[in-house]
């Protein structure tokens, strides 16, 4: 091979390398969302994605669904890059999946538990006045909504699976707080963030729940990565996400979100879940 045609080689490869990684860099960036996200409030999503577009390069897709182990799956899969899930799946596949970000909420990565009846049930003071009647689920993969109620039976030396005359699936926080709202339901614990921003943007609905009690606190349902992110890309919706709150821009956002900014988190955050699902015998090995 002649020394020019040597280069030329040399050149070619180059400008494959260079090629493949702008390909990559233009790769949208799939984001789940979860029923810890308001049907309310997705309008904002349009805004987020473009400023995470605008800060990151790259396009960002934002991907919904009513179940977070549709979420889960997709992220094992490699169908989704990153989720804002809750967790309790996060507990289960920790050896999966990364720790990106965790919403700041009041001043903490936490957030709490809120058992709530009908507004007119005025006698109802824990979860064992609930015996014989009707309880709305969140989500089996949900910590609030699955998990604590569980939990909290089994250390009162009750049985979850007959303490109810029925239970149902709501699929998802607002879900539960509307079928308790009207009656559906006769109680239901959900996740203390959406009923505090559903008492912000939709009083009339939260307006006929009562808060009977809140529960410890729990680290605040966090953005995971899925095993196949890249750790550039990792840290650049890292980053982003953590600096949004010194940003004016994106106080808008975080505004309607309702929290005031992201943090790293730590994976100790989740140690109650993961103890109570172990109590339970619920936490799940990774497929």
């Amino acid at each position: 091979m002649s020394t020019l045609t040597r280069r030329q080689f040399l050149h070619f490869i180059v400008a494959i390398g260079i090629s493949s990684k702008l390909r990559a860099e233009n790769k949208p960036i799939r984001i789940g969302i979860t029923p810890v996200f308001l049907t309310e409030l997705t309008s904002v999503l349009r805004d987020w994605k473009a400023y995470l577009e605008f800060k990151i390069g790259q396009p960002i897709v934002f991907v919904q669904r009513d179940t977070y182990r549709g979420i889960v799956n997709n992220l094992l899969t490699e169908r989704l890059d990153f989720a804002w899930i809750c967790g309790y799946p996060y507990t289960a596949h920790r050896q999966k999946l990364r720790l990106t970000a965790v919403p700041i909420y009041k001043g903490k990565p936490l957030y709490q538990a809120y058992l709530i009846v009908p507004k007119r049930d005025t006698s109802t003071r824990s979860i064992l006045d609930l015996k014989g009647h009707v309880f709305a689920y969140t989500d089996p993969d949900s910590n609030s909504g699955f998990l604590v109620p569980k939990y909290q039976l089994l250390m009162a030396n009750q049985d979850p699976n007959t303490f109810f005359r029925k239970t149902f699936i709501s699929a998802g926080h607002h879900n539960a707080i509307e079928a308790v709202s009207t009656g559906l339901a006769n109680g239901a614990y959900v996740d203390g963030y959406v009923w505090d921003s559903m008492t912000r943007f939709r009083p009339d609905i939260t307006d006929q729940t009562r808060v009977v009690s809140k529960s410890s606190s729990f680290g605040f349902p966090p953005i995971v990565a899925g095993p196949s992110v890249s750790p550039e890309i990792l840290h650049r919706l890292q980053n982003t996400l953590k600096n949004m709150h010194e940003d004016p821009s994106a106080l808008s956002i975080l505004n309607r979100l309702n929290i005031d900014g992201f943090g790293a988190g730590q994976p100790s955050d989740y140690e109650t879940i993961n103890k109570m699902a172990a109590a339970l015998g619920n936490l799940r090995n990774d497929p």
